[in-house]
């Protein structure tokens, strides 16, 4: 993930995404830098749109985030049934040593 985030933090300075500026990031990161991959990202991003690419991401990412919002009501409602069950077990246990 390093990897791509110095990527992203050079095209945010404008700077060239080139092998030198992706280490120096790494390293100013306190990350070591690994040739192969640092060649790999470089040689991936030869080419790509950056601004078009993330601007995809987010259309991409919006409609996601939309169906957690039930789950999330969902999840609310949960530890009250629990707490429904613990009563329910606890009347239960001391109806046999009543």
């Amino acid at each position: 993930m390093e990897y791509v985030y110095s990527a992203l933090i050079l095209h945010a300075t404008k700077q060239e995404i080139n092998e030198a500026n992706v280490k120096k990031v790494l390293t100013a990161a306190g990350a070591k830098a690994d040739e192969a991959r640092v060649k790999a990202l470089v040689a991936s991003l030869d080419g790509v749109d950056i601004e078009d690419a993330i601007s995809k991401a987010a259309v991409a990412a919006a409609p996601a985030a939309a169906p957690a919002a039930p789950a999330q009501e969902a999840k609310k409602e949960e530890p009250k049934e629990e707490k429904k069950t613990e009563e329910e077990a606890a009347a239960g246990l001391s109806a046999l040593f009543g």
